[in-house]
């Protein structure tokens, strides 16, 4: 994730801070939702194309909307 552009590197790094500060009040617990969360971005590490990039990041967004 180094190689792309550091304003949607910033992006994603703060969706994240914010959906797991938001994991902490998850019914099922933060240990059950942090794992999760960590694997859902993980699978979209590989991610180079800034579109594709943008359209994760407002993926996140909406599930940290609801």
């Amino acid at each position: 994730m180094s190689s792309i552009n550091p304003e949607l590197r910033q992006q994603v790094m703060s969706i994240y801070k914010q959906l797991l500060y938001l994991g902490r009040d998850y019914p099922q617990g933060y240990n059950y939702f942090r794992p999760r969360l960590h694997r859902a971005f993980m699978a979209n590490a590989s991610l180079t194309d800034e579109a594709e990039i943008r359209q994760a990041i407002a993926r996140a967004q909406f599930v940290q909307k609801d």
